[in-house]
């Protein structure tokens, strides 16, 4: 696979790179992870195999081989040699085909999977990318006009799959069943967040607290990989805290001095010093990954009960997709 042009910013990522933190070295991985993952099983990969992130202005990537591939994620505008194709479902394309990304109808980060998954070198056990320090991915950086990928084979099940396209004459061919809308996150323009409470809420008055919940933030164009900035109602402590830096998570939500918050996300460091006020559920860190600057969201407190419920209902979701799509 040939990169022709690059887009905004294209970078390989897998799910992350765990259980290096206490040594300061961040996850990385897919800012929409539950993306990532569908996109691998519909093209008979596992759930982590490393793929292609394509941010608000996509790529245009030119095929050397016949390839099985699947997009999920934000709607990109994708076409195939100019022909629009659609997402969430595999897709088979010959070999001498441009796939290319137009207007950003919907969200704001797509995800390629390529059947048997791109061949990169892991470095301490990951494939992300991690922009900042130059590693992983492909020579640790976005991708660039002439870039060559090259792909790992893929299984047994999915290369007879790819032979029984061989002599049909379409640019692509897709399949008549697709995922479900009823197991895809909540994305929005407007997104409604579920939080817990974070270590410090309670350290904000009363007044903050209520802001919080009761009215929208605005993502700032000063939002990237590492955290989106958000913009409202200033939150104000009740009072100073003297705080040593404690560990942060994906989603986690700090307030800085000029009251307003930022969420973290793939690319955050290993540890924070501003207080916590909240923490974004699981399920729902891939609709604020889909979220443009210039939108805006909401929080809504939950409880880590029905956190928990969701996460599970999600995780079987997943699993049952798996074992439809291991059938076909």
């Amino acid at each position: 696979m040939e990169i022709i042009r690059p887009g905004l910013l294209t970078s390989v990522q897998d799910l992350g790179r765990y259980g290096w933190q206490k040594y300061g070295i961040i996850v990385s991985g897919a800012m929409d992870s539950f993306a990532l993952r569908i996109a691998n099983l519909l093209v008979g990969n596992n759930e982590g195999t490393p793929g292609l992130e394509i941010t608000l202005m996509g790529p245009s990537l030119y095929f050397h081989q016949d390839s099985l591939i699947s997009i999920c994620g934000a709607d990109l505008s994708p076409t195939l040699n100019q022909e629009p194709i659609p997402q969430w479902r595999p897709l088979y394309i010959k070999r001498g085909t441009t796939l290319s990304f137009g207007s950003c109808r919907s969200g704001c980060r797509a995800y390629l999977a390529i059947a048997g998954g791109l061949s990169v070198p892991q470095v301490l056990g990951s494939s992300s990318t991690y922009l900042r320090a130059k590693i992983g991915g492909f020579a640790g950086r976005a991708l660039q006009k002439g870039d060559l990928l090259h792909c790992h084979p893929p299984s047994e099940k999915v290369q007879k799959k790819i032979s029984s396209y061989l002599t049909k004459n379409k640019n692509f061919l897709s399949t008549n069943w697709f995922v479900s809308r009823k197991i895809l996150p909540q994305y929005s323009s407007k997104p409604v967040l579920r939080v817990l409470e974070g270590s410090q809420f309670h350290s904000f008055p009363l007044e903050s607290r209520k802001n919080f919940f009761s009215n929208p933030f605005l993502v700032t164009a000063q939002s990237d990989r590492m955290g989106y900035r958000l913009k409202g109602i200033p939150l104000q402590l009740s009072k100073s805290l003297e705080m040593i830096s404690t560990a942060v998570g994906g989603g986690t939500i700090q307030v800085p001095p000029d009251g307003h918050p930022i969420v973290l996300l793939s690319d955050r460091q290993t540890s924070g010093g501003y207080p916590n006020l909240a923490q974004i559920i699981s399920v729902d860190l891939p609709i604020i990954a889909q979220t443009k600057p210039g939108e805006k969201v909401t929080f809504q407190k939950t409880s880590l009960a029905e956190a928990e419920n969701l996460y599970i209902v999600r995780e079987k979701g997943i699993r049952q997709l798996k074992q439809i799509i291991d059938m076909q």
